[in-house]
């Protein structure tokens, strides 16, 4: 009550507050007077302006703790580092997420638990990279789901006219023979046939009658390979009438099932038998950039210091200094007193993987800045913030010889290192990591619509809808095109399964392909089915957690959490047969305490109500003859009555700057790893504003990040930091 505009720099985060509102049109409340649009534009730019040229005159880039590297940027960096694939999911736990993404430095905790993952990893990792002639037969079991449905080609990693199956990476660590064993479910008689390939070639095939053992033994070389275990299709369609299933298909809300017709339940990876240490593989060409001509002596301590160098530089992301390197050959003399050669470089790369300054990013601070100042952070800090933003990974050798040099922070370089970084493939990280956050594809393996309802969702679907949002978004990503066709481009990205949910015809195969839409029912990303679905109930649709996923992944405006104690939408079958979805909402709005909320809420769900909860469309209401009303309003009294001219009200100003805008923010917390504060949003208007000539193009956005104070600057601490030690 006490705040005056005219003192906007005493309180910027109250008047970020206001700017917001105002902006979006929800201050004043209804039913309050409300000013007309030309006197809301004039104070948005009054107190924004004002709110710049404060943050100008004393900027704060935000001070980012310690980061642990999560489980998705360990693996990568395990895999630029060494040349070796691991399943970060097999290694280590999921890790805590804040502001929606699981980066965030403050919640990326280090607990004697997890510490101990670390070290089993490490140890793993370090003798499948290196290779370990001791190691004995182990068995690894890869398993279907029960919800796969089996009736065609379910992988691209599988042949085409195949059907069902599995298709996965497994690391082989030694050269030698290895025992491949396939168990099947459903009824295995003739005259089915099974294949089983690595690296897409042929190495078994079995026509199943009198169910023999289905293994095969086979020498395979060490490295991350592809076993594949499929049946050749369409064999039966040969067979005379009275050899098809005299019975229907079973269908069920898993798969649908011929009696007749098998499936793979497992593959088991056994060995190896007699396993030998390789010559030569990605992992070891990696490492091993000299090898003694002796296995003792100078010339082995001369290669080990070379090794031990190399790794260090890569694993810590600056050039590794002589107490580093003295440190870990003082581990390489320990492994060489109880092996050889590679066993001490076995034992340095265990250390490295543990090591503080691996499993971390840490920022130098210089000595003479001044505490709580900001100042510009290191081209070695800046090339760590670069490749872990854009790859979720350690800079490459490109990228780090340019911030040795400290040349990476010339703006025309540092541009030219974006655009490298971004044509990238693993810049699919980018889309990966940020997209199965901000759009909640990670929670589809989750979700588990009602198997009565909707009895054609299974895991085939399940991963349709992810691939399909994953594609659109690279394919935004790559093709550089404005972050506001993610709501308006009218193509998409089906295989035929997808295809078939969505009614599209004449798509055939697992391969996904680029199709444009006949219509605007389902234009951008809100007529996808895997942004439908996790914003659904497994029963029914939900325009509260639709709406609710709008207003805070879209329009940067999320609502307050509901108060304590209010009961939730009443179900009952009766009730649902009867009452159309909007009439039940405007019973549970009538509760006093849920109308101002529900208010902002619902008309943005129910603009969605025209897609089920597994995302087809349709024209009435769940079993009832109750028609869709899509029509509704957006806090600033825009209207629509469907989901085409719901996209258009959002494209419309001010949602379109509102959603540009939660755009940059979302990508910029997830830049930073960290939450952003008032102070960033004069940062985050700069960025959209200096996209604005783009047309708000994806790169001008990534640019416009980069360059920005927070990614380039960070404010000092109260008190130097201590050097980081390795326990």
């Amino acid at each position: 009550d006490d705040a005056e505009p005219g003192e906007v720099s005493r309180d910027p985060a109250l008047w970020e507050k206001v700017a917001g509102k105002l902006r979006t049109g929800m201050m004043p409340p209804p039913p309050r007077p409300r000013p007309d649009a030309a006197t809301y534009t004039a104070l948005v730019s009054y107190f924004e302006t004002a709110l710049d040229q404060a943050a100008l005159a004393s900027p704060d880039p935000g001070r980012p703790v310690a980061h642990r590297l999560n489980r998705a940027e360990y693996a990568n960096s395990v895999r630029d580092l060494l040349g070796l694939e691991v399943d970060g999911r097999e290694l280590l736990p999921a890790d805590e997420s804040g502001y929606g993404f699981d980066n965030i430095g403050d919640v990326l905790s280090l607990s004697p638990g997890l510490l101990e993952r670390y070290l089993l990893a490490a140890a793993k990792i370090s003798r499948q990279a290196v290779g370990d002639p001791t190691l004995r037969p182990t068995t690894a079991i890869y398993k279907t789901s029960p919800l796969l449905a089996q009736d065609g080609r379910v992988s691209d990693n599988l042949p085409f006219g195949s059907r069902g199956g599995l298709a996965v990476r497994h690391h082989f660590p030694l050269d030698g023979e290895y025992l491949l064993k396939v168990n099947l479910r459903g009824r295995a008689r003739a005259p089915h046939q099974l294949e089983i390939r690595v690296d897409r070639k042929l190495v078994a095939t079995f026509a199943l009658g009198d169910r023999p053992p289905l293994e095969v033994r086979l020498p395979v070389l060490s490295g991350t390979r592809l076993v594949g275990v499929s049946f050749v299709g369409n064999i039966g369609q040969s067979l005379p009438v009275d050899a098809r299933p005299s019975r229907p298909p079973i269908t069920s809300f898993a798969y649908t099932l011929y009696p007749n017709d098998p499936a793979v339940d497992q593959i088991e990876i056994l060995g190896p038998y007699d396993g030998l240490v390789p010559a030569d593989t990605p992992a070891r060409g990696r490492i091993f950039v000299c090898y003694p001509s002796a296995t003792g002596g100078t010339d082995a301590r001369r290669c080990a210091r070379q090794i031990v160098t190399a790794l260090a530089t890569r694993a810590y992301r600056r050039p590794a200094t002589d107490e580093d390197v003295d440190s870990l050959l003082a581990t390489y003399d320990a492994g060489r007193r109880t092996g050889e050669f590679e066993d001490g470089i076995r034992w340095v790369i265990e250390a490295i993987l543990v090591s503080p300054k691996f499993l971390f990013r840490i920022e130098e601070q210089p000595a003479t800045v001044t505490p709580s100042s900001p100042y510009r952070i290191s081209d070695l800090d800046l090339a760590s913030r670069l490749s872990f933003f854009l790859w979720s990974s350690i800079p490459d050798a490109e990228l780090l010889d340019l911030a040795v040099n400290e040349r990476l922070s010339d703006p025309v370089v540092l541009e030219r290192q974006v655009r490298r970084m971004l044509s990238d493939v693993r810049s699919g990280a980018l889309v990966k990591n940020f997209t199965g956050q901000w759009l909640y594809l990670r929670n589809l393996q989750s979700v588990a619509p009602d198997a009565t309802q909707f009895p054609e969702f299974d895991d085939n679907l399940r991963t349709a809808f992810r691939r399909e949002t994953e594609m659109f978004f690279d394919d935004q990503l790559r093709g550089d095109r404005s972050v506001r066709d993610l709501l308006s481009a009218n193509y998409t990205f089906v295989n035929e399964r997808l295809a078939r949910h969505y009614g599209i015809p004449n798509v055939y195969g697992n391969h996904f392909r680029r199709v444009t839409w006949p219509d605007d029912r389902r234009a951008g990303l809100l007529g996808q089915g895997s942004l439908l679905t996790v914003t659904s109930y497994p029963h029914r649709t939900s325009p509260v957690l639709r709406g609710k996923w709008l207003l805070e992944n879209l329009l940067g405006a999320p609502p307050p959490p509901p108060p304590p104690d209010v009961p939730g939408l009443e179900e009952s079958p009766d009730r649902e047969q009867t009452a159309g979805m909007r009439e039940r909402m405007a019973q549970h709005r009538a509760n006093p305490v849920c109308a101002s909320c529900h208010a902002r809420i619902d008309p943005l769900g129910f603009a969605l109500e025209n897609f089920d909860a597994v995302g087809r469309w349709r024209a009435t209401d769940g079993g009832t003859d109750n028609l869709i009303d899509a029509t509704g309003t957006l806090p600033d009294g825009a209207a629509f009555d469907s989901p085409a001219a719901f996209r258009a009200a959002l494209l419309t100003e001010p949602w379109a700057g509102e959603f540009t805008r939660t755009v940059t923010e979302k990508l910029l917390t997830y830049a930073l790893g960290r939450g952003l504060e008032f102070y960033d949003a004069p940062v985050v208007r700069q960025i959209v504003r200096d996209a604005e000539p783009e047309a708000h193009r994806w790169s001008s956005l990534i640019l416009g990040i980069v360059e920005s104070v927070p990614f380039q600057m960070r404010r000092a601490d109260d008190a130097p930091l201590g050097s980081v030690e390795d326990p």
